[in-house]
């Protein structure tokens, strides 16, 4: 539902669009830390969605078997996965040289502090132990990038060298808690062929959610109030427009 606004204006122009609810990461059911420790279990989940036949089924006829994939934050870092880059350090495992600033997300603060006990865990080791395995699909061809987190710091840097697959990255240049110098620059950085695209005018991190009723500007302000003059449907508008001009490349 994050990227309900894109998923609209892709299906607008002819898109057939999937949406994943990541176990335990998005708010489809309650959060728990091995969501947040895994992020490389978010890339099974796409793949295991375009095997599934079911929804190829439902929709009916003829539908392109190659894809393209879009991310904001965490999802940004599942769309690199998917695209070949491969994680030399998870962002909060003690031996990341590129320290974190944070000792976890808004939605799990003290994250760090669940990873020494969960790892007695064996369902949650054996995750954790692949956690630098290949997870390319080769099905999908390019990817869109949206406001990348410091999780993407921790990927190896010559695995982001062999990515020569289209590659747009987006940002927002209010963005404080995935600052773009320090994220998106560092992936277009990287990955040979990548572009990159800082969206001005006070655009923050989660301008790129979706706009907030009233009810959600009263729960959680914070994400769904922009700095004056940011439009949130404005933003969307441009920047879905730009993402289906991306993909439409490939056609």
């Amino acid at each position: 539902m994050a990227l309900e606004w894109l998923a609209y204006r892709l299906a607008q122009r002819g898109y057939v669009v999937l949406g994943v609810n990541h176990h335990g990461h998005t708010n489809g059911e309650p959060y728990r830390a091995e969501g947040f420790l895994c992020l490389w279990e978010r890339a099974r989940d796409l793949s295991a969605l375009l095997d599934d036949p079911s929804w190829r089924s439902a929709i009916g006829g003829v539908i392109d078997d190659e894809a393209g994939v879009a991310g904001f934050s965490a999802g940004a870092y599942t769309a690199m996965l998917l695209m070949g880059a491969r994680v030399a350090y998870s962002q909060f495992e003690p031996d990341n040289p590129v320290k974190s600033p944070i000792r976890g997300p808004r939605e799990f603060p003290d994250l760090i502090d669940e990873l020494p006990w969960l790892k007695d865990r064996p369902v949650f080791r054996e995750s954790w132990e692949r956690r630098r395995s290949d997870y390319t699909d080769p099905r999908i061809k390019r990817a869109a990038v949206i406001a990348p987190g410091r999780s993407v710091l921790g990927f190896a840097h010559d695995s982001l060298q062999t990515i020569h697959k289209p590659i747009q990255v987006f940002g927002g240049d209010a963005d404080t808690v995935a600052p773009p110098a320090d994220c998106c620059a560092w992936i277009n950085k990287h990955v040979p062929g990548s572009t990159l695209e800082i969206i001005k005018g006070g655009v923050g991190h989660y301008t790129f959610l979706p706009e907030g009723t009233e009810i959600g500007e009263h729960a959680a302000a914070e994400l769904f109030q922009d700095k004056p003059g940011v439009v949130r449907a404005t933003v969307h508008a441009y920047v879905a427009q730009r993402i289906a001009n991306f993909f439409d490349c490939a056609l």
